[in-house]
């Protein structure tokens, strides 16, 4: 996702966002365990959409907007 598409969400839908994938990192990381990983480029984009909701997250509770 990009910032701009990430910063439109609330708070609560930031959280949710984060969780899921969060979640699907998590199930990357046995599927890979299992060696029947097959799209081993997603690590990189889930842990970047990850440090993205983060930021806009610090941003807008630093800021005490949602």
């Amino acid at each position: 996702m990009k910032a701009s598409e990430l910063r439109e969400l609330t708070v609560e839908e930031l959280k949710d966002e984060l969780h899921r994938l969060k979640e699907e990192l998590f199930q990357l990381r046995l599927e890979k365990a299992r060696g029947s990983l097959s799209q081993p480029h997603r690590f990189r984009l889930i842990r970047r959409d990850i440090a993205r909701i983060l930021t806009i997250l610090r941003e807008k509770e630093s800021h005490g907007t949602e």
